[in-house]
């Protein structure tokens, strides 16, 4: 028999015996990005179809961003990434690896780009190699966004300069227009459960 149930993204999980995976992400820290990795490995046990991220986050830490982007790749479903509340620095990134069609802005909900920011100090050559390794992440998350959206790889990066380095804040339709979002909505997910019965 088939067990069918919808649920918003914004309210609750599942409790069934096969708990469908819906992955949360407010922040980018190292436990954050540890939680993401397991939470990635036990969707991929559920049965489900797709991997739904929903994000509202002010960002993080790019290396843990990092990290949840290799569980990404990795990943033999689909991702969905659905952005409530805001998406801004890291989880506008983050946001861009959903696949193309499945990528939800609620339609009053902000994005927003900036450079990676460097912590640099210390001594002049400790700052160096400091601007060097933002300067190498800068280049790696503009284009991974870029490429996830269809855009030349300097895209994202050259509006972002053309700013003078500022915050680019985006709201849904820009999103939209700048090929990031794909739907201005939040999607309602139905899982659907196979429960087989054995009678000995």
């Amino acid at each position: 028999m088939h067990y069918t149930t919808r649920i918003s993204p914004l309210v609750r999980e599942l409790e069934l015996k096969h708990n469908p995976i819906i992955i949360r992400v407010n922040r980018f820290d190292e436990e954050s990005a540890k939680e993401f990795s397991a939470k990635m490995a036990l969707a991929h046990n559920t049965g489900q179809k797709v991997i739904p991220i929903v994000i509202d986050s002010y960002g993080g830490q790019v290396y843990s961003l990092m990290s949840m982007i290799s569980n990404i790749k990795a990943a033999e479903l689909p991702i969905a990434t659905i952005i409530e509340g805001k998406a801004m620095s890291c989880g506008a990134i983050l946001f861009s690896f959903g696949e193309d069609g499945m990528r939800y802005m609620d339609k009053d909900a902000t994005l927003m780009i900036h450079d990676v920011s460097s912590m640099s100090y210390g001594k002049n050559e400790e700052i160096q190699v400091s601007a060097a390794e933002t300067k190498r992440l800068n280049d790696i998350v503009y284009k991974m966004m870029a490429r996830n959206c269809g855009q030349p790889d300097n895209y994202f990066k050259d509006i972002v300069h053309d700013k003078a380095h500022a915050d680019w804040f985006l709201d849904a339709d820009e999103a939209k227009g700048h090929k990031l979002a794909n739907h201005l909505r939040v999607p309602k997910l139905e899982i659907t459960v196979d429960v087989s019965i054995e009678m000995k």
